[in-house]
């Protein structure tokens, strides 16, 4: 798909959803659009993903509902309808979720369920919205296996999967021009970390051949403490070491591996690192190679609608915007997107799940980060574009990313044909970078 044929077509249908709010604008106005909001509010994942995710989602949508937000998300609410959402917390496990998922589809009866940073828990409630035809958006979790196993007919994630972060990572160590002679990993032992260093692995193969695997390290989730696995690698003296980690895991691997020298001895890579900037601050090392699982932060691209994001939400946390509120603002901008197409062409009622898959089935839409555009899992998977810089600390003494690389969509994502390990063991086949 190209992007600016994409951009016509947002265009065409938001002229079509304004003619028919203009018929049915004062009914609509009436009634409220109940969204389930699932993220962490508890536990090890909140304070860097869950929390800011949620803060991001609750301003951006007082705003949406005040009618405050650039165009073309400047309708109040969806199409004239109050947004209510319904926050639960995601902590728990798998199990948990799945029946948290049933209460607020069943006893809540939301309309739509937007949420899940955990792998696990996407691979576990997607089913259950299958079976209860219920329309869901998965906003952040990175697993690819989600739509690679599996079709869906509810289901969509409007942020892209951890293919597009371990090959980004890959192009960006060979665009600075890092020899890498040998790489390590160190990544949680589940589906996001087993999958992340798989295609991490993959990438390397392919862009430095040469290169060998000194240590392959999966410590549990939560795990928290970390000295044999920094011993094994400063042991095995590897150029480059790659990490998945997030959340109080990350931290508390950089915390643990600084003293130490690790970060000396090697050239650390964070996938998905952008997140522990603002807590460690000044705690966190200079020259580490940091990704935000898209272009986010300091990697977001210049545009009105960044701008006006970043500047209402530093201004109403005092912090600046990382991944966890990008991935939530671009899942409910793209909801609001599909919600005003479906309403266009049902006579601007509300619209049900199966009116809310049609509309969002290959959907694109501009988000903070850049063109989300859903072209994969049969039109139900998104791709996007992707950036990565090296932590550095200014004339303060506080620390920013420099060196910062974005890639296009198609430079890192599998195309919509392939599964992402079998696309980059190919030698990443169609990709334009």
């Amino acid at each position: 798909m190209n992007p600016k044929s994409s951009r016509a077509g947002i265009a065409a249908a938001l002229m079509a959803t304004t003619a028919a709010f203009a018929l049915t604008g004062a009914a609509v106005a009436q009634e409220t659009f109940k969204i389930g909001v699932v993220t962490f509010l508890s536990g090890q994942a909140a304070q860097s993903f869950g929390v800011p995710a949620w803060d991001g989602g609750k301003m951006l949508i007082e705003k949406l509902n005040a009618g405050e937000a650039p165009a073309p998300y400047d309708t109040k609410g969806f199409g004239g309808m109050t947004i209510e959402p319904v926050v639960i917390d995601e902590a728990g496990g798998a199990t948990v979720q799945v029946q948290e998922y049933r209460n607020l589809v069943q006893r809540e009866n939301v309309d739509v369920v937007v949420g899940y940073v955990g792998s696990g828990d996407c691979l576990a409630v997607a089913p259950v919205a299958e079976e209860l035809k219920q329309f869901t958006i998965l906003y952040d979790c990175g697993t690819p296996r989600v739509f690679e196993e599996n079709d869906y007919e509810y289901v969509f994630r409007t942020a892209a999967h951890a293919t597009m972060d371990n090959v980004g990572l890959a192009r960006y160590l060979k665009a600075l021009d890092i020899e890498v002679e040998t790489f390590s990993g160190i990544n949680q032992d589940y589906a996001w970390g087993q999958d992340s260093w798989a295609d991490f692995k993959a990438a390397m193969g392919q862009i430095y051949p040469d290169a060998k695997v000194t240590a392959e390290l999966f410590p549990a989730f939560g795990a928290g403490q970390y000295g044999t696995e920094i011993s094994a690698l400063l042991q095995g003296k590897a150029d480059v070491v790659h990490s998945s980690l997030w959340g109080g895991d990350l931290q508390a691997l950089i915390l643990q591996a600084l003293p130490r020298g690790l970060f000396q001895r090697s050239q650390v890579a964070f996938s998905a690192g952008d997140h522990s900037l603002p807590p460690l601050g000044k705690n966190m090392p200079e020259g580490v190679v940091v990704g935000a699982r898209g272009a986010y932060g300091f990697m977001a691209p210049e545009s009105e609608l960044n701008t006006w994001w970043k500047e209402n939400y530093e201004s109403t946390y005092d912090v600046m915007p990382v991944q966890a509120p990008y991935r939530m603002a671009q899942a409910i901008l793209g909801l609001k997107t599909a919600v005003e197409k479906a309403m266009a062409e049902n006579g601007g009622k509300k619209p049900s799940s199966e009116e809310l898959a049609a509309a969002m089935k290959g959907l694109s839409w501009e988000s903070p980060g850049g063109l989300i555009e859903m072209v994969n899992g049969n039109g139900h998977q998104a791709i996007q574009p992707i950036g990565f810089g090296r932590s550095k600390k200014d004339e303060n003494g506080e620390i920013i990313l420099d060196d910062v690389i974005r890639f296009d969509a198609r430079c890192v994502n599998p195309p919509a044909d392939m599964k992402g390990l079998e696309w980059i063991n190919a030698g990443f086949p169609g990709a334009k970078c």
